[in-house]
């Protein structure tokens, strides 16, 4: 590791029966922890940022969230209106089906769009491939478009889909995008175990809603 673990977590909470107490239970817990982000759907991201606002704990919005398959025009609003109520980080969905039929023109520039659309607002953003539906030579031709239209991170998955991070997938992107790119690694993360094993293959970033457990087997251990 090259920073203390709990500056690994992006702490995240998506479920669609989420209520705004679950919203504000899981900002105090990123300021508590002192998390990187706290990852939220874009109804909750100014509730996010009104809490956040006096920390260092920034705010990620997902896009397109969780299938990937909307017009690309309405994951550029979605965007614009995630970065307007304060998100600094944008996880979008990959076109996965765009990608199956290797039509890459369309996958790179509903990428480039948003990209485009969140440094408009000084948004970075992290294109989820959903690596449970792809071959690792799709997995491969995903993160090279994602890195030529210019976004930050690739990302594993949704953790809504049929599987989530594998450490395999996880050594394959960061092969794949070299240093010059971030990679993070969500879905499934539960235990410190796997989230070293995530950490170890290449990841640089981890998307959790275990945040908390993971970092208190990690204190258990010995650490700081």
């Amino acid at each position: 590791m090259n920073q203390p673990l709990n500056k690994y977590f992006d702490h995240t909470l998506l479920k669609p029966e989420a209520v705004p107490e679950e919203i504000r239970r899981l900002c105090s817990e990123a300021k508590n922890y002192g998390f990187y982000s706290v990852c939220v759907n874009s109804f909750y991201v100014k509730l996010a940022k009104t809490i956040l606002e006096k920390s260092d704990v920034k705010v990620a919005c997902v896009v397109g969230f969780p299938l990937g398959a909307c017009a690309t025009e309405v994951k550029e609003a979605e965007t614009k209106y995630a970065c307007q109520q304060g998100a600094e980080e944008i996880d979008m969905v990959m076109n996965v089906g765009m990608l199956k039929v290797g039509d890459e023109i369309a996958v790179k520039y509903d990428i480039q769009q948003v990209v485009r659309k969140a440094a408009y607002y000084g948004a970075k953003v992290k294109v989820i491939l959903e690596t449970c539906l792809l071959t690792e030579e799709e997995i491969v031709k995903a993160c090279l478009l994602a890195k030529e239209a210019g976004a930050a991170y690739v990302k594993t998955s949704t953790g809504f889909s049929r599987g989530g991070a594998t450490a395999e997938h996880v050594k394959l992107m960061r092969k794949t995008v070299g240093p010059e790119m971030g990679v993070k690694a969500s879905g499934g993360i539960r235990d410190y175990e796997t989230a070293m094993a995530m950490i170890n293959a290449g990841a640089d970033r981890i998307g959790a809603s275990a945040s908390v457990q993971i970092v208190e087997e990690w204190k258990a251990k010995g650490q700081p």
